[in-house]
């Protein structure tokens, strides 16, 4: 048993479609789990859907979707000829479970209806593509992972269950294996006991593959990217980067942490638990080696240069000028906790603390009210963040020369400047 996951690149319109029908095609008869993505960009578009229905706009929402709808049916008219019809009635239920909800008024948070409108995306995509494949003469079972993934009611950032996880994939997921090597579900969605749509996190699809890998003891995950494996830095920021063919566990993690977009931060841990190799292949060439992420540690690594922008830094200093010690700083993670508030870097003084952290305007302003019962508030926007692991002084000269530092962190592995 292995698992294959497929970014929203690699199935972003008809060609990728078909080469994903290859790539299954010249995979061998091993038991397969596929886990697919939304396509291209469809997940913004169905994020700007939720944002105009949550403010009232909901006439530009309607429209905004029936653009969706459109590019769906379009792209499924292109793929399918005998399965036509079948899928475009399995697709109009995904339709309808969104338009239903686009003519009522929001009366919940914003990230309930985030999760009932952006989840319906991987519902749309995995539809064409088993029916595709089907078309191509690759027998598969697609399956509703609403129906087997639990989470918490925690909306935007689910919490797995993972004993119902487990036992469901063992009662509903395994046995459709008894009759083809291929089933088909999504990733980044789940529901609650309601039967309430959920997400993981955004790019979430990488951890539903490694929830998977863990339960089904796989033997391997691969995640197909539109490039050659994992490199030292994005390759659109920095011409240069290198490719990394071999990395561990803990590295991936760390990098993942600092902000690279290279794995789900949350993908190692239940991968590393049982010793599944992890490989990031080449889409577009297979005949590429890629990167292995396993336990064996890794050495003569490059810098790895992790560049994110949007960063605010806020500024806390305690109202009574005590210490900041156990009381403020339990008080200051509970906060990050309720919020979801991930630090990018965190720096202490004697009555102060600065923290860098994504620029969410919503988030931030539920921060400082929460925050201004124990400390003084201030907040500084647009400034950049650039982390450089494995750092050297060549590294440093070369790509911090000429930035205006607001805040400079370093250790033995690391090199952290938040700059205008």
């Amino acid at each position: 048993m292995r698992v294959y996951k497929f970014g929203g690149a690699s199935v972003q319109d008809v060609d990728h479609v078909k080469h994903v029908g290859k790539i299954l095609e010249q995979s061998g008869e091993e038991k397969t789990l596929i886990i697919i993505s939304a396509m291209g960009k469809t997940t913004n578009a169905l994020e700007t859907v939720a944002e105009a229905f949550f403010e009232g706009r909901k006439e530009d929402a309607l429209r905004l979707f029936a653009d969706i709808r459109k590019q769906h049916l379009t792209l499924a008219k292109y793929l399918l000829v005998l399965e036509f019809n079948p899928c475009i009635a399995q697709l109009a239920d995904f339709f309808t479970e969104v338009e239903w909800l686009l003519h009522d008024k929001p009366v919940r948070e914003f990230s309930y209806y985030y999760d009932q409108i952006v989840s319906v995306g991987e519902l749309m995509s995995t539809c064409i593509i088993s029916y595709f494949l089907k078309e191509f003469k690759i027998p598969n079972h697609w399956l509703d992972v609403r129906d087997v993934l639990r989470t918490d009611n925690h909306f935007q950032e689910g919490v797995v269950d993972w004993d119902f996880t487990t036992q469901a994939t063992q009662t509903a997921l395994l046995p459709l294996f008894e009759s083809n090597n291929f089933v088909l579900t999504q990733g980044f969605i789940g529901s609650t006991d309601q039967c309430e749509n959920t997400t993981l996190g955004r790019e979430g699809s990488d951890f539903s593959a490694a929830i998977f890998a863990n339960i089904l003891n796989a033997t391997s995950l691969t995640i197909w990217k539109d490039v050659e494996g994992i490199m030292n830095a994005d390759p659109k920021q920095f011409p240069e980067a290198v490719y990394l063919p071999q990395l561990s566990y803990r590295e991936v993690i760390e990098m993942a942490y600092y902000g690279a977009q290279v794995i789900h931060p949350k993908t190692i841990k239940p991968l590393q638990n049982k010793s599944i190799p992890l490989y990031v292949k080449c889409f577009l060439d297979t005949g590429l080696p890629g990167t292995v992420i396993n336990q064996h540690t890794t050495t003569g690594l490059p810098p790895i240069l992790i560049h994110k922008h949007h960063q605010a830094l806020i500024h806390l200093r305690t109202l009574d000028f005590s210490f900041m010690e156990e009381k403020p700083m339990s008080r200051l993670y509970k906060i990050f906790r309720e919020l979801k508030i991930k630090p990018s870097l965190i720096h202490t003084g004697a009555i102060t603390l600065q923290v860098a952290i994504d620029d969410h305007s919503d988030k931030i302003e539920q921060f400082a009210t929460k925050a201004s019962e124990i400390f003084d508030v201030q907040v500084q926007k647009d400034l950049n963040l650039f982390t450089i692991r494995h750092f050297t002084e060549e590294a440093r000269a070369r790509y911090l020369t000429g930035k205006q530092p607001v805040l400079y962190q370093q250790n033995e592995a690391h090199l952290q400047v938040l700059y205008k």
